[in-house]
């Protein structure tokens, strides 16, 4: 369970890394993009049949959600590995339906959403659960005795259990300063996309128009 948890630690701070920087709002999904709008075009042209049509369109879904799934399952695994499977079902039905909201409003409304708001609470949202999930972690590398354990007496009285239960937040050494290490991280990396050209994140791929009207014909 300490190892799972670790390692999910080390890909959320790899994702939030990457989150802040603009090779991936700017590379990774206009690289997309513009593989959709060419298998389009070959269609529209009759350069290729409906058949690699479809199947073109399925791996480019594929590449596109192969990261994100694998992410995912290793942090629902770790969860399952402490909270049993429950929990986690719950919670995995309740992103389906939230994301099951979002694609109807895109593809069957055709609205378009506040991206960039969207990000950003996504961006916060992540911070949050990198903190839990470092504090939860250190917690369970003390309990396999992986590192010590420096109770801070002081905190005690301030530190109410939900704290522990909710935020992760416990009185001893290395919990705090394992959040507080991972709160540098994000945040230096955050600032040091903007300073070193990365950009905030958010940029012409979230800022293209959601098209309003309905893909012509295809030829077979």
């Amino acid at each position: 369970q300490a190892a799972t948890g670790l390692l999910a630690v080390i890909v959320l701070l790899v994702i939030m890394n990457w989150f802040f920087h603009k090779i991936y709002w700017g590379g990774w999904i206009r690289a997309h993009n513009r593989r959709r709008k060419a298998l389009l075009d070959n269609a529209r042209a009759a350069e290729i049949s409906r058949w690699r049509l479809w199947l073109g369109l399925v791996l480019l879904g594929f590449t596109s959600l192969y990261r994100e799934g694998f992410e995912v399952v290793l942090f629902l695994q770790s969860y399952h590995l402490r909270l049993g499977g429950a929990v986690v079902l719950k919670g995995a039905l309740l992103g389906m339906v939230l994301t099951a909201m979002v694609a109807v409003l895109t593809f069957v409304l055709q609205q378009r959403l506040p991206y960039r708001k969207m990000l950003i609470t996504t961006g916060i949202l992540l911070g949050v659960v990198l903190l839990v999930m470092v504090g939860e972690q250190a917690q369970e590398m003390q309990l396999a005795h992986w590192i010590s354990t420096t109770e801070i007496t002081s905190l005690k009285n301030y530190v109410p259990p939900w704290m522990g239960l909710w935020f992760a937040v416990f009185p001893t050494v290395e919990t705090l300063v394992a959040q507080f290490i991972a709160a540098v991280l994000v945040i230096g990396s955050y600032y040091a996309a903007r300073h070193l050209g990365g950009g905030e994140p958010g940029g012409t791929a979230l800022e293209a128009e959601v098209p309003t009207t309905r893909m012509a014909p295809i030829n077979a």
